[in-house]
This record gives C-alpha cells, sequence and structure tokens, in this order.
C-alpha cells in the first residue's frame, strides 16, 4: 500500500576505531543492554521537541513516543486509522464537523488527567503561535482568531472539530493522525513555563509535556538523547526500559558499531555499507517509502523555462530517469515520475518519459536555441542529491545544455526556490504523511496565486512559478467531491493535465527510508510518517 513498505535490503562507509573512543565508547565488546534499545543517528535537524514547531523526520521518530496523537495510522498501511486517545470519532453535518470521543483513562507523565480541552488547547496553540505545523491547518481555513469556536471541548472527553471551510475531512482525520502538530500538550505544565507569551515554546523545545510511552530523560543536541519508560501509561507499559538515540553522523562508524552489537538500529548509512551488513545473518534491512519525492525542477518565471518546448526538453527527454534509479538512489529511493505516489486509487501507471537527447535538441531548435544554452543547477551538498545533479549535468549536456553545478545548504537550496531566483534545482519535497492524493498535489503543484506578492512559499508549484487555472480548478473540485470514485478521477485528471502541459517539477523517485537492524529486535516497524512508536519493541532472549 501506499508509503508502506518494509522489506529486507541494505545503506553507507568506516571511521576508524579511535574515533569511537573519543566519542566515549569503550574498546571491550560489550553489546547493548537487553532491557535498552540503541539507536544511531544524525541529529543535525533535531532542533526542537516542541510539537507546534518541530519538523522532519528526526523529530517526529523522538516526539511520536513522549505524546500522544488522538488518531493513529498503520505503519503496513497507511491508508488505515486506527484509535489511540480518541477511541472512536464521526463525521457529521454534510461533512463539516468532525467530533471524537476520548479515553478517560489517560494521564500525563505529571500525572494530571488527559481531557478533551488539553487536545484542543493543543490545537489552539499551533495556530497561535504560527510556526511551521499551523500551514496546514490554515490551509483547513483555521485560523487564530476562529480557533477557539472551530476546536473545542464539549466535555472532558468529547472533542468537536467545526471546518471552517469546505474540506474533505477524511485528509483531516489523517492529518490528526500524522502530523506532530495533532499531539496532545499538558498545558499547566506548558504553561508554568511560559516566557513572555510564547506559551511555552521555548521550554518545550528541550523538554516534554506529553502522555506517551516514553518520558524524556536527557537530551544533548547533536550528542545523546535518552527516555525512560514511562511510570503509567494507558496502553501496556513499553517493553524496554529506556531508548537511547546517539548522534552519529558516519556512515562507517554506525556500520562498525553494528558489527559490535553497541547499536541496536542505525539509519542514514551508505548504500555500500548497507549492502555489505544485508550479508550479515544477525542483521535486517527494512526500507519504509516516504510521502517525499526526489525532483528535478525548473523556474517557469525564467524567459527560458516559461516556454513549455524548453521544460519538455530538460524534464521529459535530458533525465536519465532509470539510471538515476538504479545508479544513485538505492538505499534512497524508488522510481517515481508521478506527482501522486503508487497505491492509491487515484495512482497512475508510470508515463514512459525516457533519455532521449536528439528529441530534446529537435525541441531546443524550435524554441530557437539550437545551440543550447548555459544554466546553473543548485542543489543540497550531500547524497544522494549530488548524484542526481552529476547524473543531470551529463544528460543536459547531451542535448546541448551546460549547466553548473551550485551545491549549497538546505536554506541556500530551498531559499533560492522560495525567492524564485533559481534556474534548476535537484530537491527533495512533496505532501505530508497523509495517504491522500491531495497531501502531494497540494504541496507540488497546486498554485492558486502566481503573483510574486502572495508569497505562497508553502507550495512548491508557487516556488517554481508554474500555474494553471484548469489545474488548479481540478484539485479543487477534488477535495470537494464526496464520491470517492469520483474524486479518484478527478484527481487522475488533474496528473493528466500536469503531464501534458509538462508543469515545472519533475518526480524521480519516491524517498526510502532505510535501517538496519539487529535482528534479535523484535517489533520494531518503520512508520510512514517517521512515528516509528517504540512502546511494542523488544529483544529477543528477555
Amino acid at each position: 500500500m501506499f508509503l508502506a513498505s518494509q522489506r529486507p535490503l541494505r545503506r553507507r562507509p568506516l571511521l576508524a576505531l579511535p574515533a569511537l573512543l573519543a566519542a566515549g565508547w569503550g574498546t571491550a565488546h560489550a553489546g547493548s543492554p537487553d532491557d535498552q534499545l540503541l539507536i544511531g543517528m544524525s541529529m543535525n535537524n533535531l532542533l526542537s521537541l516542541d510539537p507546534a514547531a518541530a519538523t522532519g523526520l528526526d523529530a517526529a521518530t523522538v516526539a511520536c513516543n513522549l505524546y500522544d496523537s488522538l488518531l493513529e495510522v498503520e505503519a503496513a498501511d497507511a491508508t488505515r486509522l486506527r484509535p489511540s486517545l480518541a477511541q472512536s470519532w464521526s463525521v457529521g453535518e454534510g461533512g463539516r464537523r468532525i467530533t471524537l470521543n476520548l479515553r478517560a483513562d489517560v494521564r500525563f507523565a505529571s500525572g494530571r488527567p488527559l481531557t478533551a480541552a488539553h487536545a484542543a488547547w493543543s490545537l489552539h496553540r499551533v495556530l497561535k503561535l504560527n510556526l511551521a505545523l499551523a500551514s496546514v491547518w490554515k490551509s483547513y481555513g483555521f485560523t487564530a482568531a476562529n480557533a477557539a469556536t472551530h476546536i473545542r471541548a464539549e466535555d472532558a472527553q468529547k472533542m468537536v472539530l467545526d471546518l471552517p471551510q469546505p474540506t474533505d475531512p477524511t485528509l483531516v482525520l489523517m492529518t490528526l493522525a500524522t502530523s506532530m502538530s495533532g499531539y496532545v500538550i499538558d498545558r499547566e505544565a506548558v504553561l508554568a513555563h511560559e516566557q513572555r507569551g510564547d506559551l511555552g515554546n521555548a521550554w518545550l523545545t528541550t523538554h516534554a509535556a506529553g502522555s506517551g510511552a516514553f518520558e524524556l530523560e536527557e537530551w544533548r543536541p547533536k550528542e545523546l538523547l535518552t527516555m525512560r519508560r514511562a511510570a503509567h501509561h494507558w496502553q501496556p507499559a513499553a517493553k524496554l526500559r529506556r531508548v537511547v538515540f546517539r548522534h552519529m553522523t558516519e556512515s562507517q562508524t554506525l556500520r562498525l558499531m553494528l558489527m559490535r552489537g553497541d547499536l541496536d538500529v542505525a539509519g542514514g548509512m551508505s548504500a555500500p555499507d548497507v549492502r555489505a551488513l544485508a550479508k550479515r545473518p544477525d542483521l535486517v534491512v527494512e526500507e519504509v517509502r516516504r510521502a517525499t519525492m526526489y525532483y528535478v525542477a525548473v523556474n517557469a518565471r525564467h524567459p527560458r523555462y516559461a516556454d513549455e518546448r524548453v521544460r519538455r526538453a530538460v524534464l521529459r527527454h535530458l533525465i536519465d530517469f532509470q539510471g538515476v534509479a538504479s545508479g544513485v538512489l538505492p538505499f534512497y529511493g524508488e522510481l517515481q515520475m508521478r506527482p501522486v505516489p503508487p497505491g492509491l486509487p487515484a495512482s497512475l501507471p508510470q508515463p514512459d518519459y525516457r533519455f532521449d537527447p536528439a528529441a530534446a535538441r529537435k525541441l531546443l531548435a524550435e524554441a530557437g536555441l539550437p545551440e543550447g544554452f548555459d544554466t546553473t543547477i543548485r542543489v543540497v551538498a550531500e547524497a544522494p542529491f549530488t548524484g542526481i545533479a552529476t547524473s543531470l549535468q551529463a544528460t543536459l549536456a547531451q542535448g546541448g545544455i551546460r549547466a553548473s553545478i551550485l551545491p549549497g545548504t538546505g536554506n541556500q537550496v530551498y531559499g533560492s526556490m522560495r525567492e524564485r531566483s533559481f534556474e534548476i534545482v535537484v530537491g527533495r519535497g512533496g505532501g505530508g504523511a497523509e495517504a491522500h492524493p491531495h497531501s502531494s498535489l497540494r504541496a507540488l503543484v497546486y498554485n492558486p496565486d502566481n503573483r510574486d506578492s502572495a508569497r505562497l512559499s508553502n507550495f512548491q508549484g508557487w516556488r517554481t512559478g508554474y500555474a494553471d487555472a484548469a489545474l488548479n480548478g481540478l484539485i479543487e473540485r477534488a477535495l470537494l467531491t464526496p464520491d470517492a470514485a469520483a474524486q479518484a478521477d478527478l484527481y487522475r485528471q488533474a496528473q493528466q493535465r500536469f503531464d501534458a502541459q509538462v508543469g515545472a517539477i519533475q518526480p524521480i523517485a519516491q524517498m526510502l527510508d532505510t535501517q538496519v537492524l539487529r535482528r534479535a529486535v523484535r517489533g520494531y516497524h518503520g512508520h510512514p510518517s517517521g512515528a516509528t512508536r517504540l512502546r511494542e519493541v523488544d529483544k529477543e532472549g528477555r
């Protein structure tokens, strides 16, 4: 099904043992303790634990174990909602009202009972702070001004969301289940640490106030984060006493630690190291599809790329899709050339885009560019982005396009997209974790206002400067169509329209998150939204 795919596979290269000793690891092989899970991963992007502010997979991996959400989605099937804090829910009033009935036996780590008032306040807080995770709620019509009337607790266990504008309520339910913004916070604990009206944001950056299966024990940024089993949780107690996250960015270090038995789980490794570890009988490799896409984007506001013939030459005929997928993206991504991922009713078969320099040269000549032109490729300076950019530079040259690669940080590369000041970008983006076609189309191709002054930088369609009124209309109609079959047909039409018009952003592959685990670890299931809950994880022989 969409996003979730776990199967044995493999992934990065080898630091010397002295570096491990410098990091504080002993020379004797001891292995990880039986009652603890040791996870090695990069925590470079773990900047906050505040559910209203935290973004990215690193934060999701940690926060989902410190907090509970109202709903969850299945790890093995991201289209299926299941109860969590809300034991039941219903949709009424013509799809404009969502009612959630919360459990009565939940307590925060403080011991304070969790109520519907806490759940409603947590969403009010997201909108009032207006940080990154407020965007999706604002797209549904919620604002800081209307939050109190549209998101409310009717009693201790009943929470109601009245949708301010027509939308698909299933999409809203999926956001509650997959976004960190839907985590329920201990209001009293947070407001006790409020500073200058920040609703506890500064404190929650490095602390937690949740009801999760684990409690935050210690966090030393870019070094170590530990969680201990919660003293009281409404579900059966976590099987392991402690979880330890170690900040480790060198693939070869992770490889050695796994081989020594000093790590139980490792992520962010290179393909050569994953391949090597996959041959070991004591290790297992797991891949999980994420919602985001690797892509090549061009700036349709640039006079050259405003010409559909130039976009077609570059994005359809001068990308070696199959070569990139097989040579650059193993363990990073799977070939995917449509904006809607596979596994949904609205998904379409892959198009037959093929590397064809002759066809590209013909199109460029028709566009008045028989000698080609010079351009730039902006790219995040890390794998696999640089590999994609290098391949693209070589294939563009065969079509007569001379491209210079401009590597940079994520802020530099995506900042140029937000300012619409780029020519070509190799990047990664897409929808949230909701297994819904609107999630991807909204993020990648929808652009309701193409004016520079609109500043719709959360829409990657706006960033590329590509807008098509008919395409926007199909997406908007689909969202409001209650009949599932008719809705899926409209989303398919939107993809076909995007294909025919040669939109300015071309997906190449769907992201894969690859983890290497010790075979003794049981119950670990990587989650497509990044919310890999560890309460059921155990070790063989305990």
